[in-house]
């Protein structure tokens, strides 16, 4: 929110039918301000289905934001890493998910946002992951690409569940985002996916799994993974419309 000119804060218990946020490390937030002389929105904290959540619920600040006129919406996560070679502290563009909460915020009457069977081929889109990779470029970071799989938590996974997301493809896991871009794409806003990679994945490091290290990690990378994002959404509201 540092990069926001004339930002303005709403909580989140100020805007009706918004749910709140218990989890540890999430404002409740939602900041409006301006960079580069475009408009931005930035929410800061999200529900999640393990807090007992419907997942209509969980996506209600996205599909507020894309009802409000965001075309384009940058969702960022931590997740565990379970690609090759990944590392705590690591950036990763997600080039796609895999949904294993065992819900979708589609199910239902059909919508009135869009078409009732939403094409999920793109659902992060090429266009601003280009931007992402020139992004990274531009700042000499690194940024890794790869699959995400949002699970339902709360608890972590167990290493057996670990080496059967690896055969499935996954390159981090997580407990978020995989419903709001669901709910995005039939509305028709773009998606781009960043992870910041938190922890290993059980069973590929020595240590037991903490909330506390998500939080301390988030912490150690603020820096960077600010600069990376405004950077990206910098791009994105500079390119050809």
């Amino acid at each position: 929110m540092d990069q926001l000119q004339e930002a303005r804060a709403l909580d989140y218990r100020q805007i009706p039918g918004m749910p709140g946020v218990s989890v540890g490390g999430h404002a409740g937030k939602l900041w409006v301000g301006r960079l580069g002389g475009h408009s931005i929105a930035c929410l800061q904290g999200r529900s999640h289905l393990y807090e007992g959540y419907t997942p209509q619920e969980v996506v209600f600040a996205v599909r507020l934001l894309a009802t409000a006129g965001v075309g384009a919406m940058l969702i960022t996560n931590a997740a565990g890493g379970l690609g090759a070679g990944f590392q705590r502290g690591d950036l990763m563009l997600v080039t796609d998910h895999l949904n294993l909460t065992g819900h979708n915020p589609l199910l239902g009457p059909a919508p009135a946002t869009g078409p009732r069977f939403s094409d999920m081929t793109f659902a992060y889109d090429p266009g601003l992951r280009t931007l992402a990779l020139q992004a990274a470029q531009e700042l000499g970071m690194s940024l890794r690409q790869g699959v995400y799989a949002g699970v339902l938590g709360p608890s972590y996974e167990t290493p057996a569940e670990i080496r059967m997301l690896r055969l499935l493809g996954a390159d981090a896991v997580g407990m978020s985002t995989v419903l709001e871009t669901i709910a995005l794409r039939q509305m028709g806003a773009r998606v781009g996916g960043v992870s910041l990679i938190s922890n290993l994945a059980a069973g590929l490091s020595d240590t037991e799994l903490s909330h506390a290290e998500v939080q301390a990690t988030a912490e150690e990378v603020r820096e960077r993974f600010t600069r990376f994002v405004s950077h990206w959404c910098g791009l994105i509201l500079r390119a050809p419309a």
